[in-house]
């Protein structure tokens, strides 16, 4: 790779992106947001060791936290494409804002029993499944494409930031004033991303189509990511990273308790030592990226955080422990950022608050998933061996890559192609008419043949994928040559959604198919409405009576 082409992978700088207003503003606000966070979570965790022995408990805080995220990120995803991401985040900050001062005037007044802390846990979860979507889909509209791996990195350094001090001051808040002022520094840590997003103003949608329904919206999500099989190798690695390393930190409180016999201050330390080497992490990302492929970078991350999980595992020194949550919190950062990058550029922005979600939901389904495995693994087997299994699973999950390796890292143009033009609508239907039928007919020589069938198979995953139904490819009897294209859409405004949605990156495919074209003019295209039989001795149909409501 020449230095050209280095820094066009890699962006303009890894702070090139601070460069920009809007970014700085919220990446400060986060950061302070990050840092109330933290320190609730610490209070959250050691209180559960104060109310409750079990250590499955003390797991499932960590669980309760990421699970409403695995649960609720698609229809989070679904509302940030669809709605105005602005007033949807402000919603969620207002949101956790309340239930943290209920949480403060709870753990105050002391009302907290284990599962209302889990309750209250989940809550605020919730909240952060509402907003991550949004919010990490802004992104590519605040900064330029060429920045987009610097402001996610930088996003990684500004939480680890705060995890590399926010823990050890929120163990000493709770060892000074208890578990009631930390919750209430985390109330006010919201403050700051509110005001940030009072100041935004974003630029209106152009409001060419009226927005798909939640539903719909949610089923295109997931049919663009499952028709994407790029996209769905990251979300399998995402899961079993997630799954495997979740073990470190949902067992941490277990480790600074019972291995290296210290309290709650010890316990911010160690969870401090990972942000440090998390933010060491997030800088070398860039450097790195541009050495080895994506799937050679995983590996890497899933070696290094399986020596991390060992380590923490054997060590009884708060020391050694601390250095090796350095490493685990290199890797964590090196490997969710990647993943969340290869989503990002690999998706193109009608879609890309749902694909987020879809890989929020894979990361943290992972992570709840196994905060609940490791935990009943501790409670059984004790902290030491849950951690030693989990160091396994994670060199597991890299051996996965010898199956399922990440794609590499390519630049594809996910740009609107804004070569369709809408024809326009016949007088007797509306926008919400149908089902619209579409007939593409070509004609292929039979030299050309396999190739066109080759074409064709591409073809179709990109119709499917952008909403097409009933998707077929039919032979012409006593014409051989003559091929048609079949597909359905609901109605007239999906067939106009459907177009618009065709990317520079897919033009190539219909390039291609005009190419193989022997026909003396373009391939004609028929479109047709579905009509109902009842109908047919109507003239003129009733008013409406191809419409879908």
């Amino acid at each position: 790779m020449d230095a050209g082409s280095a820094a066009k992978a890699t962006g303009r700088g890894a702070l090139a992106p601070l460069a920009n207003p809007t970014f700085r503003s919220f990446w400060l606000a986060t950061l302070a947001s990050s840092f109330g966070g933290l320190i609730q979570a610490v209070g959250a965790a050691w209180t559960m060791t104060s109310i409750s022995g079990s250590a499955d408990m003390v797991a499932l805080v960590q669980a309760s936290t990421t699970l409403p995220i695995m649960l609720f990120s698609l229809v989070s995803g679904a509302i940030a494409d669809t709605f105005n991401r602005r007033r949807v985040m402000l919603a969620a900050q207002f949101g956790m804002l309340a239930v943290s001062v209920a949480l403060a005037f709870a753990a105050y007044w002391d009302l907290l029993t284990p599962w209302l802390l889990l309750g209250f846990t989940f809550l605020i979860g919730c909240g952060v499944a509402l907003n991550n979507p949004s919010w990490q889909a802004s992104i590519g509209e605040i900064v330029p494409r060429e920045d987009l791996p610097a402001a996610v990195a930088l996003n990684s350094v500004g939480f680890n930031l705060s995890r590399s001090v926010g823990p050890a001051i929120g163990g000493a808040i709770v060892a000074a004033a208890g578990a009631a002022a930390a919750f209430a520094v985390n109330a006010l840590s919201y403050l700051a991303i509110i005001a940030a997003l009072l100041r935004w103003r974003t630029v209106p949608g152009s409001g060419r189509l009226p927005p798909e329904s939640l539903g719909a919206a949610m089923g295109a999500g997931l049919r663009y990511v499952a028709m994407s099989p790029h996209l769905a190798r990251v979300l399998l690695r995402a899961f079993l990273f997630g799954l495997s390393t979740i073990a470190v930190l949902a067992l941490l409180p277990l480790v600074a308790r019972n291995l290296v016999a210290g309290g709650a201050l010890t316990y911010g330390l160690l969870l401090g030592a990972f942000g440090l080497g998390a933010v060491g992490g997030a800088f070398a990302a860039a450097r790195l990226r541009a050495w080895l492929s994506s799937e050679a970078l995983v590996r890497l991350a899933f070696a290094a955080f399986a020596v991390c999980a060992a380590v923490a595992g054997v060590s009884t020194s708060a020391p050694l422990t601390a250095a090796a949550l350095a490493l685990g919190g290199a890797s964590w950062v090196l490997a969710l950022s990647l993943f969340n990058v290869t989503v990002q550029l690999s998706t193109p922005r009608w879609v890309v608050g749902r694909s987020l979600s879809l890989y929020q939901t894979a990361v943290f389904g992972g992570m709840a998933l196994g905060s609940w495995l490791w935990g009943l693994v501790a409670e059984g087997h004790g902290s030491a061996v849950a951690l030693l299994a989990a160091a396994a699973a994670m060199l597991a999950g890299g051996l996965v890559g010898l199956a399922v390796p990440l794609p590499s890292r390519t630049e594809l143009d996910l740009a609107p192609l804004d070569r369709w033009r809408e024809p326009p609508l016949p007088p007797d239907l509306r926008p919400r008419s149908g089902p619209v039928a579409i007939e593409i007919e070509y004609r292929i020589r039979e030299a050309d043949l396999p190739a066109f069938l080759d074409v064709m198979i591409d073809r179709q995953r990109i119709r499917r994928r952008d909403g097409a139904r009933h998707w077929t490819l039919l032979r012409d009897l006593e014409d051989a040559e003559l091929w048609t294209e079949s597909y359905q859409t609901a109605t007239w405004v999906e067939y106009v959604r459907h177009n618009l949605r065709t990317t520079m990156a897919d033009a190539e495919i219909g390039e291609r198919l005009r190419a193989l074209h022997a026909g003396t003019e373009l391939p004609r295209v028929r479109r047709r409405i579905v009509r109902q039989i009842r109908w047919l001795h109507s003239e003129p149909p009733p008013p409406g009576a191809y419409d879908l409501h």
